[in-house]
């Protein structure tokens, strides 16, 4: 199998494999912000309920992606190392996995909705808004985690452009459909959120469709005959040593972001509404940041299973330079455009007030926000899960959620806000140090190796 990441240059292959990411992210962030869109016409309402969903939708989407980045670690390094049906193995055992995941959380989420999402803070009124959407939801969740584990695999070997136009056909599937099953267009009865639903289970679909057909026919990745037990596990244990620590650190993101929906509920429902839609605009303005930390990972893979770690070093300098000239950019255009920007989602002027102000306060930590992002990713390329999920757990539960509430009782939604800037800030510093100190020892190992060879 082609190594396509472990020669040529570092700045020049970064760039290869982030701009077709770009793209596929955007369709990813324009498939939510267009069911926000919609959903927020239906009304304050409807967009506080969908707002609830979001933390559960990211958490079971963070199994999915935590499983992908399992095998896309043992993959790409098995490609560094050479071993094709080492890699075809890995491949289709990790779908086999995600498989045996989504049977056991489809089979959870549905008895527990009415008490999940109470717990979360959705009222009466909202509650039943809340049933209708997550119902279909929950039936469709095969059509998010397969994709996104074979594509995932797809990424591992180098290949981004094709995930990208995979990602970008559900979403242009999901905007043609959203119009028309939600408002009820061209004939069709209006299902507000069963149709938003309806639209991201159909959409999805095509997605699990197209994954699979590349993975077998362009990349060869699938193994046809049917593997042993012990193989199975073997495969599964390697993947989850690095997936289940990564599946872990993705839901504490969403698990978070569900504490603080309900610190955010205590102010009203018009607080949790304009959490809701700066998040969405907060996902769109980090693209490129989330598509570095997309492919630095196979990029890390491959160059450490072949050994060539000063190109590991070196992919990380750059990308950390890019995270902090990104994030100033972002933040010198967003203190203008924010109040605009929301204006674009609901028109509700409290809603719109409250999400100005959160996109004035976090934005100026998020050049740390995607140092975090691209060091995790770093790190779980190089099959060490254990400082992703520690720079997590640091940044959320032991910053975030702590600040946050006693920020939300002396300084109200501004204090809440201000906690996640704080957090971004000073656990961003401390993954950038720790990525340096690894990177740099391993170098000096090499380095020392071939020294007492000569």
């Amino acid at each position: 199998m082609k190594q396509r990441l472990t020669e040529g240059n570092v700045g020049r292959q970064l760039i290869e494999l982030t701009l077709p990411m770009v793209w596929g992210v955007f369709a990813i962030i324009a498939f939510n912000l267009v069911d926000t869109y919609f959903v927020g016409q239906l009304g304050t309402k409807e967009l506080a309920a969908m707002s609830f969903t979001f933390p559960v939708v990211m958490t079971l989407g963070s199994l999915a992606l935590g499983l992908g980045v399992g095998a896309s670690s043992v993959i790409a390094r098995a490609i560094g190392e050479g071993d094709r049906s080492r890699v075809q193995r890995f491949t289709t055992n990790s779908l086999t996995l995600g498989l045996v995941a989504v049977a056991i959380f489809v089979s959870l989420g549905l008895f527990t909705i009415d008490p999940l999402f109470t717990a979360l803070g959705a009222d009466a009124e909202v509650l039943p808004l809340i049933r209708e959407y997550m119902q279909i939801w929950y039936f469709g969740m095969i059509f998010l985690v397969i994709p996104m584990i074979g594509n995932s695999a797809i990424r591992a070997s180098g290949n981004t452009g094709t995930p990208s136009i995979i990602m970008t056909l559900a979403s242009v599937v999901n905007i043609v459909l959203d119009p028309i099953l939600i408002l009820g267009l061209v004939g069709f009865p209006r299902l507000e959120l069963q149709g938003a639903a309806l639209a991201t289970v159909i959409a999805r679909a095509i997605t699990l469709i197209a994954s699979l057909l590349v993975l077998h026919f362009k990349e060869r990745m699938i193994y046809l005959k049917v593997p042993s037990l012990q193989e199975t596990l073997w495969c599964w244990k390697d993947i989850l040593y690095v997936g289940l620590p990564a599946a872990c650190t993705s839901m504490i993101n969403p698990i978070s972001i569900g504490v603080i929906t309900s610190l955010l509920a205590t102010f009203g429902a018009a607080s949790v509404a304009a959490f809701g839609v700066a998040s969405r605009i907060e996902s769109f303005v980090l693209i490129a940041l989330s598509a570095l930390s997309a492919s630095i990972g196979p990029f890390v893979g491959q160059n450490w299973g072949a050994k060539k770690y000063t190109r590991v070093r070196q992919s990380m300098r750059l990308s950390f330079i890019f995270c902090i000239i990104w994030g100033a950019l972002m933040t010198l255009i967003l203190v203008p455009f924010a109040p605009w920007l929301s204006s674009l989602f609901n028109k509700n002027p409290e809603v719109i007030e409250i999400a100005t102000r959160y996109l004035w306060i976090v934005p100026i930590s998020y050049g740390t926000a995607g140092i975090i992002l691209v060091a995790s990713s770093a790190f779980n390329g190089l099959g060490k899960p254990i400082p992703s999920i520690v720079m997590t757990v640091m940044r959320m539960f032991v910053l975030y959620i702590p600040i946050a509430y006693f920020g939300g009782k002396i300084y109200g939604v501004n204090g809440i806000f201000a906690a996640a800037t704080i957090s971004n800030l000073v656990v961003g510093i401390g993954a950038f140090i720790w990525n340096q100190r690894t990177c740099s020892l391993k170098a000096v190992e090499k380095a020392e190796q071939a020294a007492s060879m000569s």
